[in-house]
């Protein structure tokens, strides 16, 4: 985004001649007549606000919250599954440090003020560009209302400017009931999408189609708790205590209804960007018979500006405006000064096609029915493992011994010396035994050592004498027994680094894009609306088939990533919509989108747990009630066989555990806002 600076005015103590004039405008404040009256004073007021929008990129962490700061960057890491790091930021997402609370209001106010102000200074803008300009305060007001609502549930509905000072009623504006917050968003988005422009004026803007697609985002988070709060033990819903209004939830014969309408608005919203928008999947180098060439086109999207996938960008430009995402989250071997901060995890992995796999769907490392039975498979090299897998999974992960800015990225999680063929390391793999580690196995504590393992990088790697030559036990990228800073999981994140060899890696120093919002989510939410719609059975508000539409368009994005096919249609039932949201989970992954996304569905909690990852799974082989964890993917080089096996293992270097309840589902308000006002209500449950 096109980034405009403006200086605001501090004001210190003044004293003042008697004989001064105190209704003159000092000259260092920037009026109204100043900015609304013109394009340029515009562009300001617009970057203003657009500097203060909730987005959700390369300078947001769950863990610390709408705070515009980028410090230990890292994407998937809020127990979504997606991916681990080391440090206390990767915890479930149940809370944000600075909760988005203050600054939205303050943003509110300038959305508000530009809404009733800027018809004073109508005759100043041609028509167009006055109804533009209207329509993104209308825009930006849908979202931070939208950013406040997934957060809270029922939000005060400031929609005017609140002028100060004021009497305390006038001050103070009560929670709206959820049902009403998301009514209002849905009113504000509307009144942008018919205001905005077809196409953005310039660069960093919004236009009709981002707000469109945006809006089918919105619609379906509150299609979605209208009915799932419902599958929630005892009903998710509650009245405030100081104003009983139902500021979490659905009347009990309302949310039905109110899901219908949401879902509707979303499928329509979505189907009006793809009928109309203009834009497509990116496919410059895409290739019908040619999985490198799959692999190499999604690689290359996610920092091709031209892209006709790209709906709404948040730009950076070194020197001015950059970031630190591949100072903290490239592979080990380039830190500067951190690494490793987005590790992938076997169980996003196996979310992908290309594996072969035992009965209860996990991915097969041995010989057997599970991974406690039989032997280890053997490869030549890590790589081989991963041949047959989904072109899309390369270009988001970087697999042990694949390329990465031109060097191949050793990662290993250590050396086995026994005798082949090789039993598997534990007799039980359950939730039960994961703080079990490798380093406690009698095969490294016991004499004849046969199993190696490594602490941090340097001399104190432990050290295999191989063909005659020294192999390190953790190789040049971990994982180290003792350090989180190695590839903690196995397999580190790819989406979103900079793939340049001869790029500098280190804080602020990057400046590849941010997509916040792409053609392949408006087709897979108009594919998880219309299925949506379809088990409710609710007719097509187009016209159109509702179920080929959703087929198609999570084929047209399974066949930009080299996946199967489906082959035949989806089915309006549970089983049609776990598809969508598998691919959802799939496509959309490191985007700060699934976090949201297993929110609104209500599976985080142990009870809704078996769909959490978008498909049925055993919740005991990962979790154990409100507590969970994720796996790794660990390759070991055997000096008998010279060949690498893969044990799959709940993380065990700087292991975390996940906790997730109902309670989680709705933010707490800031307890300061509660207990100073008379009509701000904190969560019913808490």
């Amino acid at each position: 985004m096109k980034k405009l600076l403006i200086i605001l005015s501090l004001f210190g103590l003044l004293s003042f001649p008697a004989c001064v004039d105190l209704d003159i405008t000092p000259k260092n404040v920037v009026t109204d007549d100043d900015l609304l009256t013109n394009q340029s004073g515009m562009d300001i007021y617009m970057a203003r606000m657009y500097s203060y929008m909730p987005f959700e990129d390369f300078k947001y962490m769950g863990e610390w919250g709408i705070e515009y700061n980028g410090w230990l960057a890292a994407t998937g890491i809020d127990g979504t599954g997606e991916a681990l790091t080391r440090d206390g930021i990767c915890r479930a997402f149940t809370s944000e440090r600075t909760p988005y609370w203050g600054r939205a209001f303050s943003l509110l106010r300038d959305a508000n003020h530009l809404i009733e102000t800027l018809p004073n200074y109508k005759d100043n803008h041609a028509e167009v560009a006055y109804n533009h300009y209207l329509g993104e305060a209308y825009y930006v007001r849908a979202t931070v209302f939208y950013a406040m609502a997934r957060r809270f549930g029922g939000i005060p509905l400031v929609t005017k400017v609140i002028q100060y000072p004021a009497d305390a009623e006038t001050l103070e504006v009560p929670r709206s009931s959820e049902e009403e917050t998301w009514d209002q968003i849905l009113a504000d988005f509307d009144k942008a999408i018919e205001l905005m422009q077809p196409k953005s004026p310039k660069s960093g803007y919004s236009n009709k189609y981002v707000a469109l697609a945006f809006k089918s985002q919105a619609m379906l988070y509150a299609g979605s708790v209208a009915k799932y709060n419902e599958t929630v033990s005892g009903r998710l819903t509650g009245l405030g205590k100081k104003t009983g209004v139902r500021v979490i939830g659905f009347d009990s014969d309302r949310w039905e209804a109110a899901s219908k309408k949401y879902f509707t608005e979303a499928y329509k919203a979505a189907r009006q960007v793809m009928t109309e928008g203009g834009y497509s999947l990116y496919k410059k180098k895409w290739s019908a018979t040619d999985k490198d060439a799959q692999y190499q086109n999604m690689v290359d999207m996610f920092g091709d500006l031209s892209s006709p996938e790209n709906i709404y960008v948040k730009e950076y430009r070194y020197p001015t405006s950059t970031h630190g995402y591949d100072a903290y989250s490239s592979p080990f071997i380039f830190r500067s000064p951190l690494a490793s901060g987005t590790c992938a995890t076997l169980d996003f992995v196996e979310l992908f096609d290309g594996f072969d796999r035992y009965p209860n769907g996990t991915i097969k490392v041995t010989t057997g029915s599970s991974n406690t039975e039989g032997n280890y498979i053997m490869y030549d090299k890590p790589m081989d493992f991963f041949k047959n897998a989904e072109p899309r999974l390369r270009a988001y992960v970087i697999f042990p011994g694949d390329n990465f800015k031109g060097k191949e990225i050793e990662i290993r999680a250590g050396v086995y010396t026994g005798s082949t063929p090789i039993k598997p390391l534990f007799n039980d793999y359950s939730y039960a035994t994961a703080e079990t580690r490798y380093q406690q196995l009698d095969a490294y504590t016991k004499k004849p050592k046969t199993l190696y393992l490594s602490p941090r990088e340097g001399s104190s790697q432990e050290i295999v004498e191989y063909n005659g030559s020294n192999m390190t036990a953790a190789g040049a990228n971990g994982p180290f027994y003792d350090n989180g800073e190695g590839c903690i999981s196995g397999l580190y994140g790819r989406k979103w680094l900079n793939e340049d060899p001869s790029a500098e890696i280190g804080e602020g120093k990057s400046a590849q894009p941010f997509i916040l919002m792409r053609y392949a989510e408006v087709l897979l939410s108009a594919a998880e609306a219309a299925v949506e719609l379809s088990m409710a059975g609710v007719a097509s508000p187009d016209g159109s088939n509702l179920l080929k539409v959703a087929t198609d368009a999570v084929n047209e994005v399974r066949e930009r990533a080299g996946a199967t096919l489906l082959t035949s249609t989806l089915g309006g039932n549970e089983k049609g919509r776990d598809i969508v949201r598998k691919e959802r989970r799939k496509e959309l992954a490191f985007e700060h989108k699934t976090k949201w996304d297993v929110r609104r569905w209500r599976v985080s909690h142990y009870d809704g747990r078996d769909g959490f990852w978008g498909e049925q799974k055993d919740k005991n082989t990962y979790s154990n009630n409100e507590n969970f964890r994720f796996r790794g993917l660990y390759p070991f080089f055997s000096t008998e066989s010279g060949k690498y096996f893969f044990d799959a293992r709940f993380q065990w270097v700087s292991m975390k555990t996940f906790s997730y309840t109902p309670i989680d589902y709705y933010f707490e308000i800031p307890s300061g806002e509660v207990a100073k006002s008379m009509v701000i209500d904190q969560q019913p449950n808490r």
